[in-house]
């Protein structure tokens, strides 16, 4: 199933999909747009083997979210434009949130290929707000990721938990990311298995009824 927005770079924020149920899963869909295309809204959400396109914040929202085994793909943006996966947010500390992405690729759409020297390096996400979660693991990342990372354009990087655990690629480097208190280097698999499927969104006891296969646990340690 696929959910397109058609209205391409010029407009801007144009959402193709918003999610707001709890306990909702997504099994080979596609979501297609530029900036803002899956607006996860609120409430727990799954991801398996989506495809997922856009420039600019094209994965944000406020939900615990779980993306396992997702085609990321970065289109091309405008000549002004830059690149940039994910912002996620929360206004409020007592509120869960926030996006695990393990065993995804992350990479870009065929538009992009071509041209993709001509612009700025992407980034894997920007805190939205004060209590922003977003960790990669067991992922590929592509080299058109900058090799900073992160970026911060709304002052949230003293409070925002930005993770990377066990990726691989070219991009995928944490030598040169970002020096900031609330990006972590996930050495431990315990850390890491918070952001898991079983722990993350307590996927373990609502998904097994809906015929949709998930990895409960880490897939590496």
């Amino acid at each position: 199933m696929t959910f397109r927005n058609t209205a391409g770079p010029e407009a801007q924020q144009a959402v193709a999909f918003l999610s707001g149920s709890d306990k909702s899963a997504y099994y080979q869909c596609s979501f297609e747009g530029y900036q803002d295309t899956l607006y996860t809204f609120h409430s727990r959400q799954f991801y398996k083997q989506c495809q997922i396109f856009g420039t600019v914040d094209f994965i944000f929202g406020a939900s615990p979210a779980v993306f396992q085994d997702c085609d990321i793909l970065l289109r091309k943006p405008l000549p002004e434009g830059g690149l940039v996966v994910t912002a996620n947010g929360q206004k409020f500390s007592n509120l869960s949130g926030g996006y695990s992405f393990q065993g995804c690729k992350i990479h870009a759409a065929d538009d992009l290929k071509p041209v993709v020297g001509q612009f700025a390096k992407a980034f894997l996400g920007r805190p939205w707000f004060q209590y922003s979660e977003t960790v990669y693991m067991e992922s590929f990342i592509d080299d058109l990721v900058d090799p900073q990372g992160w970026l911060d354009s709304w002052g949230y990087k003293e409070t925002a938990y930005c993770g990377e655990y066990k990726n691989s690629g070219p991009g995928s480097s944490t030598d040169q990311r970002v020096d900031w208190p609330g990006f972590h280097v996930i050495t431990d698999p315990n850390t890491a298995n918070q952001f898991t499927v079983a722990e993350f969104i307590n996927g373990t006891e609502w998904l097994p009824t809906y015929g949709v296969p998930f990895v409960s646990g880490l897939e590496t340690l």
